[in-house]
């Protein structure tokens, strides 16, 4: 039995931000109605141009909309609306990234829905806020990575703009639409009350660098980690290697015993973290060709033997093959049609009493429509 079993989540959003909390809801035993837009359905079902020249299921659409049915309907249609009124009538939680003032035309706005069911949790995400003077514009994750500083300050001192490739604004958005929703929840069970919950790309992208944030306001300063310590990335006999000196006293030391060289940390000037930190370009050059002796593999091996931190710099494929993610239970399979199963990232969080579970492959378009209708009639 999931934690969430018998609580009803309808799902009108698209794109990752809200299907990921939707889904998120799902694993943990919610049953999510997604409401997609007939004919050509959510937009990520088209948006993986490898799954559609293979005539399969979109991996992007496979990876969040697990554990969730399907209804497709036309929202400019009086009578698709209506359907979708009669399903919110009846849920616990409804789920959307309209723009403002997209709900209101449809006469989905919280305090409309509220009227017909005072106990509906109304959950928003929306790109930059609900008022304010971008709020009517379409948030985008590196739009938001760009307004946002991240671009700007993920990179070393005056280098150019960088891009996280990940959506990582958006997960963090939408986990944390997820635990808005639950804190909603147990708000409902103690006052029977139901309330709007929002979040927008903006504020989490600057919740994000909180600490960075704090630095710059209290100070003025803009905070790299990495130029924080003696911190390197070594290019090694057969890849990449990143070694970090936080925490430690004398990393140098540490990691020209790994080395098994001469310690160059007896130079008067590279005695000390601090030290080291301020020569760290010098100290790369002098230990460059010792690291590129060696196999990332033995080099990582002889660096945690001295209890230094460090990691091979592995490509997504690699990471996703890498044995700790077996143990961890990282991926799980869903049927993506035909008799085919796709693997997929699982939800992160374990529950030792409840876990998450994948009940439903990810649906086809309008997959559930007469059963979503049948429960709609019993209801």
């Amino acid at each position: 039995m999931g934690v969430l079993d018998g609580l009803v989540v309808v799902d009108l959003s698209e794109v990752y931000q809200g299907p990921l909390a939707a889904q998120s809801l799902g694993d943990f035993g919610a049953d999510v109605i997604k409401v997609e837009r007939s004919g050509s359905g959510e937009v990520m079902r088209t948006s993986d141009p490898q799954s559609l020249a293979m005539k399969m299921m979109s991996s992007h659409f496979a990876a969040v909309n697990r554990n969730k049915r399907s209804i497709a309907l036309d929202l400019k249609s009086a009578d698709d609306l209506k359907i979708l009124k009669l399903i919110l009538d009846r849920a616990d939680v409804l789920i959307h990234n309209y723009r403002p003032g997209v709900a209101e035309r449809l006469g989905l706005d919280f305090e409309t829905l509220r009227a017909r069911n005072p106990r509906l949790i109304y959950a928003w995400a929306t790109g930059f806020g609900e008022t304010g003077p971008l709020s009517r514009l379409g948030g985008q994750d590196l739009i938001i990575q760009s307004l946002s500083g991240m671009a700007r300050e993920s990179v070393a001192a005056n280098g150019k703009p960088h891009f996280t490739n990940p959506p990582a604004i958006d997960f963090a958005s939408g986990m944390t639409l997820a635990q808005g929703i639950l804190l909603a929840l147990l708000h409902r069970e103690r006052t029977g009350e139901g309330q709007k919950v929002s979040i927008n790309l903006l504020d989490t992208a600057v919740a994000v660098q909180s600490l960075e944030a704090s630095t710059q306001l209290m100070h003025g300063k803009t905070t790299h980690w990495f130029e924080l310590a003696p911190n390197f990335v070594f290019e090694t006999r057969d890849g990449w290697i990143t070694v970090l000196g936080f925490f430690r006293e004398n990393p140098l030391k540490s990691i020209c015993s790994a080395l098994g060289i001469a310690d160059a940390s007896a130079a008067p000037h590279l005695t000390n973290a601090t030290a080291q930190r301020e020569h760290r370009d010098e100290i790369h050059v002098l230990l460059a060709d010792a690291f590129r002796a060696l196999d990332t593999a033995d080099i990582a091996a002889r660096l945690i033997k001295e209890d230094l931190l460090c990691a091979p710099v592995q490509s997504l494929g690699e990471a996703l093959a890498h044995p700790q993610l077996a143990a961890n239970r990282t991926l799980t399979k869903v049927g993506i049609g035909n008799g085919t199963e796709a693997t997929v990232v699982a939800h992160p969080l374990k529950l030792s009493g409840a876990p998450h579970s994948v009940r439903r492959n990810p649906p086809r378009l309008d997959e559930h429509r007469a059963e979503i209708l049948r429960w709609v009639d019993a209801n």
